[in-house]
């Protein structure tokens, strides 16, 4: 039976709907950036500052994607993991997100005990690490590292900052000489905190500071009392302490139990950047404690950065506090903000329309492209990543840290003195319960 005029338009309306639709489809996904995000949600990591992070980044991915997406057209679909603060998780989750999700990009990674491994993974496979907020120094350092690639400052910095601090201030705040000052350096340890003290020590050393205790722990450990004790032992001036959260928490806790006493306390950022928890926790009595960490944003003057960055930076800070109700913005937020606002506005657009795609290839030649002078991020410091061949491949070589004083209900800028926001208060005044 022939076929009528009325069931051939049918059929071929149908087949061209039906190819409408695939293609619209495909159109749709080709239109879609995959991005997998890291980070640890849960554990004792969520609280350290990883949660305040992961915000950041989806507040950066929302601007973007409200805006249209990378470039205006392509938008990103983030495929969030919780790495639960175990290293172990992160590299599965990272496994099911490139061998299933078959994505291309993994962006986070707050601990750098997930850092050290995952960057050794997702090189040997030729994929894209972003690392957020992860430090140590150890990620990279002779690694050669090619598809790795972390804005973010690097443990390192922060030994150069702590002894920078003490060698500009000791005879002027502390009236002793660097060299009569005696520093302990204490540290969870794991690759941050062993990173951080390294540096700490190295740096101390270069400007004559004496090192009286450098001692590590682990940061699950349920007794801290010990190192308490080497502490008074030691009758250092000033403590440096690389820790997360319930391992500062429970060290505060038992130093003052036990009467320790020094003239100022350092934090290198993870817990001790989460005022609000720790002010929930002790009060007054972590005032004029000092931190060292890239700064929140917010503490820095619109003025003397790049046009819009000032804009920017107020809209992260009330979407984070339409997020969380919380009062301080941790700098935290600002680092998975910043490295992913990077990525998807510096990095991404370029791989695109110089090198055709957002497959690594392109990625990582649009990355070693980036040149984002001083004062072209919300935090205040450039972007140059190191090329390949260099000691700290795939790192920013113009990042930089700031030290931070908790004065009281708010955050100032102490160092360097020319960005800074007050005039340090070193040593401890005497009204404070750690006060030597």
């Amino acid at each position: 039976m022939p076929t009528s005029r009325r069931t051939l338009l049918k059929t071929s309306a149908a087949a061209a709907a039906a190819f409408s639709m695939d293609w619209t489809r495909a159109q749709a996904q080709a239109e879609t950036v995959r991005i997998g995000v890291i980070y640890d949600l849960t554990g004792p990591f969520a609280a350290g500052g990883s949660v305040a992070s992961s915000i950041g980044t989806q507040i950066a991915i929302d601007l973007v994607n409200e805006k249209g997406g990378i470039g205006g057209k392509y938008k990103i679909a983030p495929v969030n993991v919780d790495s639960q603060s175990k290293p172990d998780v992160a590299i599965n989750e990272a496994n099911r997100l490139i061998d299933q999700e078959k994505v291309d990009i993994l962006n986070g990674v707050f601990a750098s005990s997930h850092a050290v491994p995952l960057a050794a993974k997702v090189e040997q496979q030729k994929r894209i690490l972003w690392i957020t907020t992860a430090v140590s120094t150890a990620v990279f350092k002779d690694k050669n590292l090619q598809y790795v690639f972390r804005a973010q400052i690097h443990s390192d910095q922060y030994g150069q900052a702590f002894a920078s601090f003490i060698n500009e201030h000791a005879k002027a705040k502390l009236g002793m000489e660097p060299k009569d000052v005696k520093v302990a350096l204490i540290h969870e340890d794991g690759p941050y905190g062993v990173g951080v003290a390294a540096a700490d020590e190295a740096f101390a050393k270069e400007v004559g500071l004496q090192v009286a205790l450098k001692e590590g722990y682990s940061a699950s450990a349920p007794d801290l009392s010990v190192l308490v004790t080497k502490l008074k032992r030691a009758k250092a001036d000033v403590i440096s302490h690389a820790g997360y959260n319930p391992d500062i928490t429970l060290f505060l806790r038992q130093a003052r139990e036990s009467g320790l006493k020094f003239k100022m306390l350092f934090g290198a950022g993870a817990g001790y950047s989460q005022l609000d928890k720790l002010r929930a926790t002790f009060g007054a009595d972590i005032d004029n404690f000092c931190n060292i960490d890239p700064v929140p944003a917010q503490l820095l003057d619109p003025a003397k950065l790049a046009p819009g960055i000032g804009d920017l930076t107020k809209t992260m800070v009330a979407r984070y506090r339409e997020k969380t109700n919380a009062t301080e913005v941790p700098p935290h937020c600002s680092m998975g903000f910043n490295q992913t606002w990077i990525l998807l506005n510096n990095v991404l657009p370029v791989a695109k329309e110089k090198y055709g795609g957002f497959d690594p290839e392109a990625i990582r030649k649009a990355a070693l492209d980036v040149d984002i002078p001083a004062g072209g991020t919300i935090q205040g410091y450039g972007v140059k990543f190191y090329p390949p061949g260099t000691p700290l491949s795939g790192q920013n070589e113009r990042s930089t840290p700031v030290v931070m004083q908790n004065a009281g209900e708010r955050i100032t800028v102490v160092w360097p003195t020319n960005i800074r926001t007050q005039d340090p208060v070193f040593p401890l005044p005497k009204g404070s319960v750690y006060a030597a």
